[in-house]
This record gives structure tokens, C-alpha cells and sequence, in this order.
């Protein structure tokens, strides 16, 4: 397991992204590859949950796209992220926070922390 450990902290590359944590607004620009153009992207939503340690680390992010709700999962160390940007700092009791998955309208607001 300390050689799993090692070659990690070793050879795997970590990208610099802020703090976050679930019910914070984040903005993720990925880089797209369609045949041989690459072109920048973003998703805007807000963090359900950050789930692992290490390199298999990953964060799930939930947007609404007019009524329909779309979840994206992101690995956190992931050569095609260019940089994530905290929108708003969220309020929530929890770390997982599925229970936004049912909400819809005004009930699915999340109070701004205060900085």
C-alpha cells in the first residue's frame, strides 16, 4: 500500500484548484479534443460532493439546463481541467448534499456563506 502511496505523491501531476466543497457555485473550464481541434468549455453549478483522497479524488457538479438537471462527475486531478473558479460559497450542513436532486425553484436556493 506505502508503494501505491509513493508512486502517487511521486509521478502523478496535481493541478492547483481552490478550496471548494459541497454547496459552493464553481465554474470548471475543461478542454474538449474533437478530432484534432481543442477547445475550451465551462460548467457552472454547484458541488453535491467531493468524494476520495488522492489521485482518484472526484467532485460531482449539478446544473439546471431549463428544466432538466445535469450532473457532471469530474476526476480533481485531470490534465484536460485548465481551472475552476468559486462563484458563490454555499451554506450547507452536510457533505453530500443529494437531497438538491428533488428540489426545484426556490426551494433548491442555498444561502451564501459568509467570507
Amino acid at each position: 500500500m506505502d508503494l501505491i502511496n509513493y508512486v502517487q505523491e511521486k509521478f502523478v501531476e496535481r493541478n492547483d484548484l481552490p478550496d471548494f466543497a459541497a454547496g459552493d457555485t464553481i465554474t470548471v473550464y475543461y478542454q474538449i479534443k474533437e478530432g484534432e481541434k481543442t477547445r475550451t468549455q465551462f460548467f457552472r453549478g454547484v458541488v453535491l460532493q467531493r468524494r476520495g483522497a488522492g489521485v482518484t479524488e472526484t467532485f460531482t457538479i449539478r446544473k439546471m439546463s431549463g428544466n432538466i438537471g445535469v450532473e457532471r462527475i469530474f476526476p480533481i486531478n485531470v490534465p484536460s481541467i485548465e481551472k475552476i473558479e468559486i462563484n458563490k460559497r454555499g451554506k450547507v450542513r452536510r457533505a453530500r448534499i443529494f437531497y438538491q436532486r428533488e428540489r426545484t425553484g426556490k426551494a433548491a436556493r442555498i444561502k451564501e456563506r459568509r467570507m
